[in-house]
């Protein structure tokens, strides 16, 4: 929830929106880290898009967050879908000043991203045919990924993207899991 000084929702939306338009604003999904809502101009005329309040509290340098995106934006160049799959990457709006984030009064961080319509997001992945999909994705991220030099990447949150201590927890609560 927003807080009295906090600029209203209408108001950071506006930000990213054309001059003088209106639009309806919905919560959207179940983040457990940023809060994101759903942005549909009033008018029927412009796309939806998805505002999201970075939580400062975890990303303590959501600009460096930005820069990532950026740098990774740059980098991808999608593949021709294999199997039917349809691939989109969506696109950081920008603000009316062409900044890729707003700060609002009480310093709140936010961004706009473009809503990829008819696309789903799933909270557990309930069969191995999903799991595979998202194995599929997650390998195409990588490899899609594996020439971008480290240095124009930031550690956003250090320690939290090293594949080895994950493995190393996975063998161990692997045979666990089978029981």
């Amino acid at each position: 929830m927003l807080s009295q000084a906090t600029d209203s929702m209408h108001d950071i939306a506006a930000h990213f929106l054309p001059p003088g338009r209106d639009a309806t604003i919905r919560e959207f999904g179940n983040g457990n880290i940023n809060k994101t809502y759903l942005v549909t101009p009033a008018d029927g005329v412009g796309e939806p898009f998805l505002l999201q309040r970075l939580n400062t509290r975890v990303f303590q340098r959501p600009d460096l967050v930005m820069s990532n995106i950026r740098a990774v934006s740059r980098h991808v160049t999608l593949p021709q879908p294999a199997g039917g799959r349809r691939w989109e990457v969506p696109r950081v709006l920008l603000t009316r000043g062409g900044a890729d984030h707003w700060l609002a009064a009480d310093g709140s961080f936010w961004r706009a991203w473009q809503f990829i319509g008819q696309s789903r997001t799933v909270e557990t992945v309930g069969d191995a045919a999903l799991a595979r999909e998202v194995g599929y994705a997650l390998g195409t991220f990588h490899a899609l990924l594996s020439d971008l030099p480290t240095e124009e990447l930031a550690d956003t949150l250090p320690g939290f993207h090293i594949a080895p201590t994950y493995l190393a927890h996975f063998d161990a609560v692997a045979p666990l899991v089978s029981r």
